[in-house]
């Protein structure tokens, strides 16, 4: 061997061994920084089984109290559903009003928290009257999962996400209507019970005709029932009748944004209240504080009305009177609050008669439900009234037997009810699994649920 050829020799081994020692590192970054990306859970790489996945998606609340949440959570598996708004990032807000057409708007408010504080947004639903429960349910939770995208776009479970687009164009039903806004409604029911001792049945009739639009607004609602009730006891034998029919509706004209004026319209006969024939019309002017475009959220609304009615009655009231003109006014005060820390609705009315202002009534009616802290929800739902205005009470007063069955109005000074409540619930805040077997169990007073 030369000696060129030994200094060759000599000069390759140390450069192979460079170049193996130079690949292992090189692996071993590669692996580390490979093992660093899958361990982060916000980071935009893809792959990751779907249980890792989910754990990165939006916590979500969902705020509704009519909705069906087994088929949400079904149908929008790629959130993770809590019970309790504070640890959501996400809380959906759901809140309703009653369309023209006799269906529903449903307003969905989204508030971002937490992770997304400050990602605000808002879609809204209509339903129609003839629609099935099952087409409210499933066209409420596509307008649900359309806005829950905002939200789970910015997370890696965005992988698993396809979108589809329905090539089919809707048609608008606003621009064949040839009924012009025009909605009406026939009902009628009835309903049978007894047994050895006691029968009775009663029936029932509504006719209802509705016109809204966005200046005005327009409804007549009709209706009659008839009852009838048997009682046997030993030798004695009782039987007892009601029957009810009448109309009453209103108009209502837009004046912007915050104010109304139309007038209310009634026609009455009642065996119950002495009213053979009892007619009103009463001209109103309403002034919200809020935009009447966030009533679904907010509205604190006057409503002032003032009018005649005319009154006959069945029998010769306590004041000798068997038909008189009647002169009254009313002012009612309405507050509706939906906030993510509960709702309230609050209406104070108060009215009296011209002739007499010692003949006067005072409501007030309160339901409110506050989530207080964590797991700790309390409500309260009831009202109350001064009465002082029951004209129509018949001089003759009622018997034993119209007392029990209450088939007179009596005479009373005022008249109450109340109900009140609270819940508490703790352990998992988590609320994703739907499991239908042996039906639902659910139970009142204090809630408690550990997991």
């Amino acid at each position: 061997m030369s000696i060129t050829e030994e200094k060759t020799r000599s000069r390759n081994k140390p450069s192979g061994l460079v170049f193996w020692l130079t690949l292992s590192i090189l692996v071993m970054t590669a692996g580390l920084s490979l093992a660093q990306v899958q361990q982060s859970p916000a980071g935009g790489q893809t792959g990751g089984s779907i249980e890792e996945l989910k754990k990165t998606a939006p916590k979500v609340y969902i705020d509704c109290g009519s909705c069906d949440l087994d088929y949400i959570k079904t149908e929008i598996p790629f959130v993770n559903y809590v019970r309790e708004r504070k640890e959501a990032d996400v809380h959906v807000l759901i809140t309703t009003l009653a369309t023209g057409s006799g269906g529903r708007e449903y307003t969905l408010t989204f508030i971002g928290q937490n992770r997304f504080q400050g990602q605000d947004d808002l879609f809204r639903y209509f339903s129609h009257k003839t629609d099935t429960e099952e087409e409210i349910r499933a066209g409420l939770t596509e307008v649900l999962k359309i806005g829950l995208m905002a939200y789970v776009n910015r997370t890696p479970i965005r992988e698993k996400i396809k979108v589809d687009f329905q090539k089919e164009e809707a048609t608008s039903a606003a621009a064949a209507d040839r009924w012009k806004s025009w909605v009406f409604s026939l009902s009628t029911s009835g309903y049978f019970r007894g047994e050895q001792a006691h029968a009775s049945e009663s029936v029932r009739g509504s006719f209802s005709a509705n016109r809204v639009t966005r200046d005005m607004k327009f409804n007549f609602t009709a209706s009659a029932s008839y009852s009838h009730d048997r009682y046997t006891y030993e030798d004695q034998n009782l039987e007892s009748s009601t029957r009810t029919f009448g109309g009453s509706g209103l108009f209502v004209k837009s004046l912007g944004e915050h104010w109304s004026a139309g007038f209310f319209y009634s026609v009455t006969s009642s065996t119950y209240s002495n009213h053979r024939l009892k007619i009103n019309i009463s001209p109103a002017i309403e002034f919200d504080l809020f935009p009447y475009s966030e009533s679904t959220r907010r509205q604190l609304r006057f409503l002032y009305r003032v009018g005649p009615t005319l009154a006959k009655y069945f029998e010769e009231t306590l004041y000798d009177k068997v038909k008189e003109t009647l002169l009254s006014q009313s002012l009612a005060i309405t507050l509706d609050l939906r906030e993510k820390w509960g709702s309230i609705s609050t209406s104070v009315e108060g009215s009296h008669y011209f002739h007499d202002l010692s003949k006067h009534q005072v409501s007030i009616f309160n339901v409110i439900s506050l989530n207080l802290v964590k797991g700790l929800n309390a409500y309260l739902f009831g009202g109350a009234s001064l009465i002082h205005d029951q004209l129509s009470l018949p001089k003759g007063g009622a018997t034993w037997e119209e007392v029990i069955l209450q088939r007179k109005m009596l005479a009373t000074s005022y008249n109450y009810f109340l109900a009140v409540g609270v819940s508490y619930s703790f352990g998992s805040i988590f609320t994703n699994v739907v499991n239908p077997r042996f039906g639902s169990v659910s139970s009142g007073g204090i809630h408690i649920e550990v997991d």
